[in-house]
């Protein structure tokens, strides 16, 4: 009961002589210190809207044109040209001590002073706003840097010389522009055209010159205004229609996953790798919270947007009948744990103080040594959020929203994070091949009632130590979830590190109340409804055909001997490889970001191309010469680049497309064309992963310090999806997923086609391949 007594802060009872109080001094202690550390962090967040406000001025400099002012006075000099005389005569008069002329001398130039750092800060946020929204840089050939762009760099770095916070830049970030509607049909048209006939693409092109003359400029203009108005004219309905107003499960066909360090392994201990990794988490918070983590930099001098890292933590979906919303809490001060079909409470602080990894551990081995059974229900509950989103929804309203369900759901939904400690072991083994996908398919879904899908991502503890992640993909893209997972596992294995028995370092403290297993009283009809959410998990877990796979002849080291970037190589080579494997192309989405717009999130890239579809073709004729290949491979790799850098540039086709089809709802306007263009399915759905945005360690030095990226469902029924991680000069991981329910794809032999593909692209620059 030790729990129990720690969670009130006094008692009393009611005697004929008054109210007797019998405090407990501990309770009270843990209430003073837990607010001390709220009201640190508040003054922490106050320093830092003045410091990130004023960026990239600062107090120092303001200090500095007070002491110049007042010093040119003393010297006779007025610098203000009058303008401090002139701020003196309007103070009001007065007798007080402080009224002296003197004194309203000194505050007419703290005000001129003010006024001019003020002036200065916004004048330099207006340039830095102005070079930022500068783009030729993306657009230049490698080592061929023109004189423009090096004057545009050095006046970046000169501005921004003073170290940022993680969201200094923010108020200066360019918004992401409009494109001319004429522009956009254009660039469509021709993403569509290898994929026409004759006859359908004329009458592709008639839907849109009928759309660009009649309907789009009235739409256009609406769009326009949303963007003078808003601070993003797309993420908001990005995030609102395409995530929160979607009512198939989460599982499979949104959330993603990532996976650990594959190649080494820290320790054997599930409760000591997860008392590191969590301990590692919140510092990470911390340093979040505190804007100590430095923004993401293109070029090392471009930043990031950074707004999507905001709700990282303490966030969760909450099902709606006909849209989601996403809670986001300012705090949270523990984790929501599931074991065994039961679920636990378990605090990361002991007062203000974190949590150490030892702590953590002996915690989290409490959890594992518990034999108590799960309640009527339990053990399944966590399915209703892997269904369908009306059901949960309903099922929320009706049997979660008073007594002890309602405590109960409330500890999950506004903890930190989710954290699964899985009864079964995982892992990497290069000698077994099938190890990687089984890894990838325990991440991908479970058992489907062993995650909680909704919160912003479940850390996912395998019994032998190895861990992944399930992210929600509504708050925030795979880059934001990526900088986290980075920041954790170079800080577990360089930073914390373990004994020689593989626990964490340090003693635990045993005094500590152990996690709370959370109460349920769930009705036969709810949980009649889990089953039924259950059986709809288990059927779409069980379609999904997942296939990971490491390629070890080569990776960008060889591709950049071919003189091309290593994306454009991989897509290529996977325009090839599903031609071999379906006899046809199809329309492709490659995921890019558009952080370095204000509230940027993605654009896509349409990878299937007039120029990639020529080289496919002449491949597989296998009539052309090397050199006539080599050139044709080049034009598509150009074409390639040059539309990556137009989507990254805010001139990408689909988010305007999308954009105008929601204005065209709004106003009850009918477009033949936009309908068409939006109900196209994406057969063949990739995305790089991102990698090395925090520099814990040199890769040069440990190398097996390598994490193997992460996958995500197949977008179409009848298609891939592919997701890859070129993951150091000489390996790249792949993960290709399809559904067992269609005929036309194997996940399988389609990866064994993306092998031959990089294969056979690599023999023609005839550059030497290292053994596989």
């Amino acid at each position: 009961m030790a729990e129990a007594h720690q969670a009130v802060a006094f008692q009393f009872t009611v005697t004929p002589e008054g109210v007797d109080f019998r405090l407990s001094r501990e309770a009270l202690k843990h209430i003073y210190l837990s607010g001390i550390n709220s009201w640190k962090k508040r003054l922490i967040r106050i320093k830092n809207g003045i410091l990130r406000g004023v960026y990239p001025g600062s107090p120092t400099s303001w200090l500095v044109v007070v002491m110049a002012t007042v010093g040119s006075s003393y010297c006779n000099v007025d610098i203000s040209l009058g303008l401090v005389g002139c701020i003196q005569r309007c103070l009001p008069r007065g007798c007080g001590p402080y009224q002296t002329p003197q004194t309203q001398a000194l505050l007419s130039m703290a005000i001129f002073s003010t006024g001019v750092w003020a002036t200065g800060i916004f004048f330099f946020r207006q340039t830095l706003k102005l070079l930022l929204s500068y783009h030729g840089w993306m657009f230049e050939m490698h080592g061929k840097t023109s004189h423009l762009t090096r004057i545009w760099a050095i006046c970046i770095r000169l501005l921004s010389s003073r170290r940022p916070m993680l969201y200094s830049f923010q108020t200066s970030l360019p918004k992401l522009p409009v494109p001319r509607v004429s522009a956009t049909i254009q660039r469509y048209l021709e993403s569509v055209r290898p994929l026409l006939d004759d006859e359908e693409y004329y009458r592709m092109e008639m839907l849109a010159k009928e759309f660009k003359e009649k309907t789009a400029p009235r739409l256009q203009k609406y769009l326009v205004l949303k963007s003078w108005w808003a601070t993003n004219y797309v993420s908001d309905w990005w995030e609102e229609y395409i995530y929160l107003r979607g009512r198939s499960p989460l599982m499979v066909n949104s959330n993603y996953y990532v996976m650990d360090l594959v190649l080494i392994r820290n320790t054997d201990v599930q409760a000591a790798r997860l008392g590191n990794i969590i301990h590692a988490m919140i510092m990470y918070r911390r340093k979040l919270d505190r804007e100590e983590i430095k923004p993401v930099m293109a070029l090392g001098i471009v930043p990031m947007c950074s707004y999507q890292m905001e709700r990282m933590f303490n966030t969760t979906r909450i099902p709606g009948k006909e849209t989601d919303t996403l809670q986001h809490l300012s705090d949270s001060r523990h984790v929501a744990v599931y074991h065994k079909g039961r679920f636990f409470k378990l605090w990361l602080y002991e007062g203000s103080r974190l949590l150490q990894p030892r702590d953590l551990e002996m915690q989290f081995q409490r959890i594992l040594d518990d034999p108590s059974p799960p309640q009527p229900g339990e053990e399944k509950l966590a399915a209703l959020t892997a269904g369908g989103r009306v059901e949960w929804a309903q099922a929320r309203q009706a049997f979660f929203s008073s007594g002890k369900n309602k405590a109960a759901l409330e500890a999950i939904e506004r903890a930190a994070f989710f954290v699964a400690l899985d009864e079964e072991s995982y892992w990497y083994d290069p000698e077994d091949e099938a190890s990687l996908s089984l890894y990838g398919k325990a991440l991908l879904h479970g058992n489907c009632y062993n995650r909680w899908f909704d919160k912003s991502f479940t850390l996912i503890s395998f019994k032998n130590g190895q861990l992944g992640l399930n992210a929600e993909h509504a708050w925030a893209d795979a880059p934001i979830i990526g900088h986290l997972w980075e920041f954790v596992l170079g800080t577990d294995s360089f930073h914390l590190g373990y004994t020689e028995t593989g626990h964490c370092l340090g003693k635990p403290n045993p005094a500590l109340a152990p996690p709370m297993r959370l109460q349920w009283d769930i009705p036969k009809q709810c949980q009649a409804v889990i089953e039924s959410s259950y059986q709809v998990a288990k059927a779409l877990a069980d379609d999904v055909e997942l296939y990971c796979f490491q390629f070890l002849p080569f990776g960008k080291g060889l591709i950049k001997r071919c003189r091309t970037s290593p994306d454009a190589f991989v897509q290529i080579a996977l325009q090839l490889a599903h031609f071999r494997d379906r006899g046809k192309f199809c329309l492709t989405y490659e995921a890019s970001m558009t952080r370095m717009f204000r509230e940027g999130r993605t654009e896509t890239v349409r990878s299937c191309t007039s120029e990639s579809t020529a080289f496919v073709q002449a491949m597989m004729e296998g009539s052309h010469m090397k050199a006539d290949l080599r050139d044709l491979f080049q034009k598509a790799s150009k074409k390639h680049q040059n539309m990556y850098r137009l989507a990254m540039t805010g001139a990408g086709i689909d988010r305007h497309l999308f954009c105008l089809y929601l204005v065209s709802k709004y106003l009850g306007v009918s477009s033949p064309f936009l309908a068409e263009v939006l109900s196209e399915p994406w057969r063949l759905s990739t995305s790089q992963i991102p990698q090395s945005q925090i520099r814990m360690f040199d890769p040069e030095q440990h190398p097996n310090h390598l994490g193997a990226g992460g996958g995500f469902g197949p977008v179409a029924d009848d298609g891939y999806g592919v997701s890859y991680m070129i993951a150091g000069e000489n390996t790249i991981f792949f993960h290709v997923s399809s559904k067992f329910s269609s005929s036309e794809t194997n996940a399988q032999r389609f990866g064994n086609h993306i092998r031959q593909a990089l294969l056979d692209i690599a023999d023609l620059f005839q550059v030497p391949k290292a053994d596989s």
